[in-house]
């Protein structure tokens, strides 16, 4: 990405967080086997800018708060902690709303590649150690809200 790209994606950021916070973020729900649902809201990334950006740069992410990638399409993904300042769980989930992977606990400010190891089209990031806390393993079951805006 380019620094003029990277500073317009930036601005953009902060002006999607400043002005996105007096609206509800929208919920996905997990379904861990052995517990209760589990409700993390979730900021969209559904553009190359916003997938690109992703978490980056952010040092506070509330317990129940994340971010979901959505793709246009189901293949490998592979993600990183470049630029990123705090520890994240990376959840791969497939085309059937179904958790393939799990890059726990990973490394801030790595640039070691995280893959999937499995198709996915779907990536929610929370805070790292999430999945232990609340008892999400791989072939886990989430649900997305009805009206996500569409990817582009």
């Amino acid at each position: 990405m380019s620094w003029k790209r990277w500073m317009i994606s930036l601005a953009v950021m902060c002006l999607w967080s400043a002005c996105g916070s007096s609206a509800p973020l929208p919920q996905v729900t997990l379904f861990p086997r052995q517990r209760d649902p589990v409700r993390v809201s979730v900021e969209i990334a559904n553009t190359e800018e916003k997938r690109e950006f992703g978490l980056m740069y952010r040092n506070d992410l509330p317990e129940m708060q994340g971010m979901l990638f959505l793709f246009p399409r189901e293949g490998p993904l592979s993600f990183w902690m470049k630029n990123t300042p705090r520890s994240l769980d990376i959840i791969y989930i497939n085309s059937a709303y179904t958790i393939v992977s799990i890059a726990r606990n990973t490394t801030p400010f790595s640039e070691e590649q995280l893959p999937s190891g499995k198709p996915s089209q779907f990536v929610l990031e929370v805070n790292g150690g999430f999945c232990e806390r609340h008892g999400i393993s791989e072939e886990d079951r989430i649900e997305f809200p009805k009206d996500l805006p569409p990817v582009r």
